[in-house]
């Protein structure tokens, strides 16, 4: 290789060397020749090193941005681009990117320059200056040092970090049914006896400090509170506390008791001297409450106390309380009898507050706990305690529910001095003393066994009567049958007495027809026979007159023998006193003693009928 070709090789390394190091290094070549290139994602801080002519030559005392040329740090900054006649011996060039607020965040602005702050205020007041882009225009207007009021949402920015400081802050966000309650460090004192500033118009919810303070605004807790959103409020000026929403619940009234407003015009009435119920936005207890719902209440200005509208159930029972709470402190009321024992009872009270005398409860009282403490526990325990007094332990237990009926109406009538409405007073378990109550158990086992008795001595009973019937039920069919037939033979006999019954008034009657008959029949026969025998006598008597009597009747004897047919001479004699078997016949004997009775000198004897 011969040396021109050796001189050319090197030439070309040397001058590719050159144009790498050119190419490196353009930006500080460039900038010996004046000329500064700022990215277009940056901006350029000048700081002037020095002048050698001129009016203004070093920066008045207390101010460290110049504003007409001094040496130091310059108040307009050098946009994206390409700039000239910035010597490097005259100006050092920062380049600075562009500051940037992220998203979800503020940026807090502090000014290093500027008019010192006026006297009382913490915060420099607002400027027009292009959200601190533009920094001639903040020190010419008034800008003051210190922590702004104004604050730069979320984005980019061309700010002159020479003369402003941004730190990044979070913004608000204040969730559903959450309040924001607002205290500003900024503003006008609070008068005096006044606990939170009023209520101020048109500053954006606290998001223009400006307008706030322009407007009258107060430093410390502000009424008005903040609803769910996102704000973009200056931590420095504002400090915001997260509340939840006052709720009222169903069933409940809210009582509104207001430490700020205007003094109000008592609405209670002359009636009422326990203290004033004022119209709504006034200082007070508000007379109407609030109904069932939720609302962006400041606690820290107005209290809501939720007094149950419907029935509310208190026990006086040691351990046993309900979910209100408002009798998790009484306890079981203990009592002395007039006979000198104590003992327990455990009392329900049930009470009801309506809506509109709510407030009145509120005024008088303060709240619900000191409603039970100060009237119901003191009223309810005392009256048992007094009723305890006026009678034994046995008849305060056998007297349950008269004492019960009794407490109702008492207390009842005490309360509604109160404006509370007694529903009902119910008493629960009573404990006596353990000896008295051994003996009552005692006593009561003895009862239970005597009736347990007499209830075995009624089943026996019953199991005998259900034998009785069992026995009675298997003979039911023959007692049946025997019933039947008995009533079979008493509907005969009574078919048979009526039968005979028919017969004989049958026989009554043609009886006493026969004897009708007979009756006339009779008196005409006896008329008869006696003409008859009027006329025989007759006959008889003029016959005996004529044959003589005896003779007469013998006529008749023979006249009857023979019509009789008895043979006159028998064959066996009779004899009749005679000696050697003398003897006569009927017939003889007769006639014998007719002859006597006529001829009595003259007996005759009849002689013997001859033997067969």
């Amino acid at each position: 290789m011969d040396s021109n070709t050796i001189l050319i090789i090197g030439v070309s390394v040397v001058a590719l060397i050159l144009l790498l190091i050119a190419l490196v290094c353009y930006k500080a070549i460039l900038r010996l020749f004046g000329v500064v290139i700022i990215p277009n994602d940056a901006i350029g801080l000048l700081n002037k090193k020095w002048v050698l002519f001129g009016e203004h030559r070093s920066l008045p005392d207390g101010e460290i941005i110049a504003l007409h040329g001094e040496a130091g740090w310059q108040a307009d900054t050098l946009s994206p681009g390409v700039h000239f006649w910035l010597w490097p011996w005259q100006f050092a060039v920062s380049i600075q990117p562009f500051t940037t607020v992220r998203g979800g965040k503020v940026g807090v602005v502090e000014a290093r320059g500027g008019n010192p702050l006026r006297g009382g205020k913490v915060l420099a007041k607002k400027v027009a200056c292009d959200s601190f882009q533009n920094a001639r225009a903040f020190l010419t207007d008034g800008g003051e040092r210190g922590t702004q009021i104004t604050i730069i949402p979320p984005g980019d920015y061309r700010i002159n970090t020479a003369l402003f400081t941004i730190t990044e802050a979070d913004v608000l966000d204040i969730p559903d049914n959450m309040v924001g309650v607002v205290t500003t460090k900024e503003g006008f004192p609070l008068a005096t006896g006044d606990i939170a500033g009023k209520e101020i118009e048109n500053h954006n919810m606290y998001q223009d400090a400006q307008s706030f303070l322009d407007n009258g605004g107060s430093k410390g807790l502000q009424e008005q509170v903040l609803l769910a959103g996102r704000y973009f409020i200056n931590p420095a000026f504002a400090r915001i506390e997260l509340k939840p929403m006052t709720e009222v619940p169903i069933a409940y009234a809210g009582v509104v008791i207001a430490y700020v407003g205007e003094k109000g015009v008592d609405l209670s009435g002359d009636s009422f001297k326990h203290g004033n119920l004022v119209g709504r936005g006034q200082k007070g207890v508000w007379a109407e409450p609030l109904d069932p719902g939720k609302y962006p209440i400041n606690p820290y200005t107005h209290k809501v106390e939720n007094v149950p509208t419907a029935n509310v159930v208190l026990n006086w029972a040691t351990g046993k309380s309900e979910s209100h709470k408002l009798d998790e402190k009484l306890s079981t009321i203990t009592v002395r009898s007039s006979d000198g024992f104590r003992f327990n009872l455990d009392v329900s009270q049930i009470i009801h507050i309506p809506r509109n005398a709510a407030p009145k409860v509120i005024a008088r009282f303060g709240n619900m706990a000191n409603l039970v403490t100060q009237v119901l526990e003191p009223t309810i325990g005392n009256y048992f305690r007094n009723a305890a007094q006026g009678a034994d332990v046995i008849d305060f237990l056998k007297q349950r529910q008269q004492r019960q009926a009794d407490a109702r109406s008492r207390i009842a009538g005490a309360l509604t001095e109160y404006d509370v409405v007694a529903v009902d007073t119910l008493i629960g378990d009573i404990v006596p003393p353990e000896d008295l109550m051994k003996t009552l158990t005692d006593r009561k086992i003895a009862e239970q066994e005597t009736v347990t008795y007499q209830t075995q001595k009624v089943a026996e009973d019953n199991r005998m009567a259900f034998q009785q019937a069992k026995s009675l039920a298997d003979t039911q069919a023959r007692v049946v049958d025997a019933e039947r037939s008995v009533s079979i033979a008493d509907f005969a006999a009574k078919a048979a007495v009526k039968k005979a019954s028919g017969e004989a008034d049958a026989k009554k009657i043609n009886a006493a027809a026969d004897a009708e008959v007979l009756s006339l029949v009779g008196d005409a026969e006896g008329r008869k026979i006696t003409a008859v025998g009027t006329a025989e006598a007759e006959v008889i008597r003029l016959k005996t007159e004529a044959v003589g009597q005896g003779n007469y009747a013998t006529i008749e004897i023979g006249k009857a023998l023979a019509a009789s047919g008895m043979p006159l001479v028998p064959h066996i004699t009779v004899a009749g006193g005679g000696e050697k078997g003398e003897g006569g016949s009927l017939v003889s004997v007769l006639l014998a003693n007719l002859i006597a009775k006529d001829h009595p000198a003259q007996p005759r004897v009849i002689p013997p009928a001859p033997s067969a």
